[in-house]
């Protein structure tokens, strides 16, 4: 028998959060893996539990539960349809278990934090595609994680821009 592996996805609901969601659900999930998705909301955010969970992250957060606009409200976060629909049909079409986890804080160190907490088995994320003066001046979200995640990171590039 395998071992069900634990995919983290790190979602903000940019569209290279989505292209990567995607790319984890057509290329990686198999049936009977575990998903969590990881998001990481500004330090700024004021959600009403946020303080019991600042170190530690939101318990694990089922899908069913996460589709609760007041589960959303809670945690800080803006409801995606099309996120919530992805996930859907995955856990029903693969057979997966969908859990979602929220963090507070700096991306970089709360992806690892989850890395480690959740003994995730890889970790997928977006990149932005920052030009190389951005990434210098504000850093590699994505480039940080790969090098410091005790697992496998896939990152994955989002759509090309709309052509002008």
């Amino acid at each position: 028998m395998v071992k069900a592996r634990s995919v983290g996805i790190g979602m903000d609901y940019s569209p290279t959060s989505k292209s990567a969601l995607s790319w984890a659900i057509n290329n990686l999930i198999e049936e009977g893996d575990r998903i969590v998705i990881v998001h990481v909301v500004s330090p700024k955010a004021e959600p009403t539990n946020k303080q019991l969970f600042q170190d530690t992250g939101s318990p694990l957060i089922p899908l069913e539960e996460f589709r609760e606009i007041n589960v959303y409200k809670h945690y800080g976060l803006n409801p995606d349809p099309e996120v919530l629909d992805m996930l859907d049909k995955v856990a029903r079409t693969k057979r997966v278990k969908v859990v979602a986890k929220v963090y507070w804080g700096d991306p970089r160190e709360k992806l690892i934090d989850a890395v480690e907490q959740l003994k995730l088995d890889s970790l997928v994320v977006g990149s932005r595609g920052l030009g190389v003066l951005k990434r210098v001046l504000l850093g590699s979200v994505s480039n940080y994680v790969v090098l410091n995640a005790p697992c496998p990171v896939t990152v994955v590039k989002g759509p090309p821009p709309p052509k002008a």
